[in-house]
């Protein structure tokens, strides 16, 4: 029985990790074709809580401005975690990118889809190192 319920996690985990990581890349082509509009209203309900649309419009734009447009974007790592600090507890998936843009040769996004209270996975964080 032990077995069958670590089957069913894995499985479980590995379905969220496909659709974590489907709505990352699907929010970040919004992000890199410049419809930061669509970006935040695509995230999640969190994340449009925590910034206005106008106020993530600046900030994206400042960031992609001075970065320069996505030369290549490679899967790093995934990580189904609970918690994140300043957050509610809930599903989330850490998702890391190493990215090089035009004026930056090695940077990590780092994404982080969470189930929305729809039940679909969107992104509620989104950082560039």
């Amino acid at each position: 029985m032990a077995a069958t319920c670590g089957a069913a996690l894995a499985f479980d985990q590995s379905s969220a990790a496909k659709a974590a990581t489907e709505a990352a890349e699907s929010w970040l082509q919004l992000v890199d074709a410049g419809k930061f509009n669509a970006s935040w209203l695509e995230a999640a309900t969190y994340f449009r809580n925590a910034v206005t649309k106008q106020d993530w419009r600046r900030q994206v734009a400042l960031w992609r401005n001075a970065l320069g447009p996505v030369v290549s974007r490679r899967f790093r790592t995934a990580q189904f975690v609970t918690t994140l600090p300043g957050a509610p507890d809930g599903e989330y998936m850490l998702i890391q990118y190493d990215t090089t843009f035009a004026h930056k040769k090695s940077a990590v996004e780092i994404v982080t889809p969470m189930v929305d209270a729809d039940g679909k996975w969107r992104v509620s964080e989104y950082s560039i190192k």
